[in-house]
């Protein structure tokens, strides 16, 4: 005679059994496999007397807009492990490569290129992240390691204005609702790469908390808010150096101004460690004084005129006061804008041609002293160029760009003193073919 508490015995290490292989089960790998994504940018450009140059022609400092990034030979990877769990879960590891940013010598294949280590192969970022963990839900991701986190840059100018640049942590949610939610630690050493390797207990680490909620839909687009807050290591690099600060942007992201295409609308404010932009974190966030601050407003996008007409624009204002980069004892103020515009005609499927002219104003307030002739010095841009491409819109690529740019200000003391051209005159002709991949 069985006994009655058999049959319950046996539903209970079924339901067990059951249970450990669900699981098991839960961990299964349903998807595993690698992405690659990239960019190049090869720019082949030399002066009047076929001699390559080092100049950037200020645009870093938002005074040119044409095709004058400096990189001969600029790559870059990124490799994705992406793995998918039978329970949802899946896990990404990020490794970004980059060769040759910032380098302008064209080198020739005589075995090892160079004996210093400028712009050599690199890991710039490295990280992991998982998402959909159970206990924290889906649409969540948490991360870790080295990484460009919410990067944003103007589409002429090129400039990176918002970003966090280093090592770190975070927590994102509502990855799947259309919004995005989240909360980060990274730091970042201004000693880092520097000739000499300094001392532990010499280091000025600098650290930013990061909140930000994106995708707010209102007023006919979304909205993206930012805020962190920053800090600085204990060692002062001067007694004015500024220990902590604070950084807010908000961005309006819709069409082009109520017309057919897009724009990306931004105001941001920063103080102490947060006043390169407000949100432009990084190692260059070091050397700030304790009453630092700017102001930075941009709005770029492009607008779709025809089936044939393409015009892309940015106008871009930022104004630093009391910046570590200047004289440390000058109380001075930078006030800077541009704007830039660059239509471009689709002739066929694969060719293209494209127009780029900028104007652009730096004044000095204060106690400035930069070799001008004046306070305030205007920039000029003027580009023609043909594109060779296999897409023929805006941003279609890969593309081969031959074209011809022409720089100029009315301050020759401005031009030698900065570099806005490479000779030290008042304005210089570029010629060149600029070669871009992403994919």
């Amino acid at each position: 005679m069985k006994h009655k508490l058999v049959p319950v015995a046996a539903a209970l290490l079924t339901a067990l059994a059951s249970a450990n292989v669900a699981a098991e089960s839960a961990t299964d790998v349903l998807t595993d496999g690698w992405e690659v994504h990239g960019y190049g940018s090869m720019n082949y450009r030399f002066n009047e007397d076929f001699q390559s140059f080092d100049s950037e022609f200020g645009k870093p400092d938002y005074r040119t807009a044409g095709t004058s990034g400096k990189s001969a030979n600029q790559v870059e990877f990124v490799i994705k492990k992406h793995t998918e769990f039978a329970n949802g879960v899946y896990s990404d590891f990020v490794v970004r490569s980059e060769y040759g940013n910032g380098d302008s010598f064209y080198y020739t294949s005589s075995g090892a290129e160079k004996e210093n280590t400028k712009a050599q192969f690199e890991v710039k970022e490295s990280y992991v992240a998982l998402g959909n963990l159970p206990y924290l839900g889906e649409g969540t991701e948490i991360w870790a390691g080295r990484r460009f986190l919410n990067r944003a840059a103007g589409i002429l100018t090129g400039e990176f204005w918002k970003q966090s640049s280093g090592m770190g942590a975070g927590f994102e949610t509502n990855l799947d609702s259309g919004h995005k939610t989240g909360v980060a630690l990274v730091s970042a050493d201004p000693e880092a790469g520097k000739t000499e390797r300094p001392d532990d207990g010499k280091r000025t680490t600098v650290t930013s908390l990061d909140l930000y909620y994106y995708g707010v839909k209102a007023l006919g687009g979304s909205f993206d808010f930012d805020a962190k807050l920053m800090t600085r290591a204990d060692e002062a690099i001067d007694e004015d150096s500024a220990d902590d600060g604070f950084g807010v942007s908000v961005t309006y992201n819709r069409d082009y101004y109520g017309l057919d295409g897009w724009t990306q609308t931004a105001i941001a404010y920063g103080e102490g460690v947060g006043s390169n932009r407000g949100v432009n974190f990084g190692g260059w966030s070091g050397n700030w004084k304790d009453d630092s601050k700017s102001l930075f407003v941009t709005s770029y996008g492009v607008l779709n005129i025809s089936d044939n007409w393409q015009l892309g624009t940015e106008v871009t204002y930022w104004a630093p006061e009391n910046m570590g980069w200047a004289d440390s004892n000058a109380k001075d103020k930078v006030t800077r804008y541009i704007l830039a515009a660059r239509p471009t005609y689709k002739v066929n499927d694969n060719f293209r041609l494209e127009f780029t002219g900028a104007f652009a104003n730096e004044k000095l307030d204060g106690d400035n002293d930069w070799g001008r002739s004046s306070d305030a010095t205007d920039f000029y841009t003027l580009e023609a160029a043909t594109v060779f491409t296999v897409n023929a819109d805006y941003f279609g690529r890969p593309q081969i760009k031959p074209y011809v740019t022409w720089v100029g200000t009315d301050d020759e003391k401005a031009a030698g003193s900065i570099g806005i051209t490479d000779s030290g005159e008042k304005d210089q002709v570029v010629f060149g073919v600029h070669t871009e991949i992403w994919f």
